[in-house]
């Protein structure tokens, strides 16, 4: 029954070495206690703003690389809408080019015709001329073969002359 009863005399030792390991554990080993806890909880406090800024930081980056996809895309569709316009133009400049060039084409070519029409309207001219020439050569040989046809024949002609003018 001794362990149940302790002896006043190992009541006040243990009390003794309690104590004097108190004062040396609050004068040594507490301030490095606390100063421990306090650093650790200015680095938890440092680690949690540092954290913060991060995410502020992570935050604006999303927000500045939304801002930069939003300008690459609406700069993308400019160039698309800039390069369809440029299709556009050099097609509508394609198309009136060739319009000139075959209206230029159909002008030589009515040119042409005109001229090849002249130029066979003059020589039928020509063939008829000549076959009325010789018809007529033939037919005045024939009819003036009398001097009375011949005076005929120049009175007709004067009286036709005096009335086509």
């Amino acid at each position: 029954m001794e362990l149940f009863t302790p002896d006043f005399g190992l009541i006040f030792w243990m009390f003794l070495s309690f104590a004097v390991l108190f004062i040396v554990l609050w004068k040594f080993a507490w301030p490095v206690i606390i100063k421990g806890i306090e650093s650790r909880a200015d680095l938890i406090d440092k680690g949690v703003e540092y954290a913060q800024n991060a995410k502020e930081q992570l935050d604006h980056a999303r927000e500045e690389a939304d801002k930069y996809i939003a300008e690459a895309r609406r700069q993308q569709a400019e160039m698309l809408r800039e390069a369809d316009r440029m299709k556009t133009q050099i097609i509508e400049e394609a198309k009136a080019a060739a319009q000139h060039e075959a209206q230029k084409v159909m002008d030589a070519a009515k040119v042409s015709i005109e001229q090849s029409r002249k130029e066979a309207e003059q020589s039928f001219r020509k063939e008829v001329s000549a076959f009325a020439l010789d018809i007529a050569t033939k037919v005045v040989r024939n009819q003036l073969a009398d001097e009375t046809a011949q005076t005929k024949l120049v009175n007709t002609l004067l009286d036709e002359m005096e009335n086509k003018n």
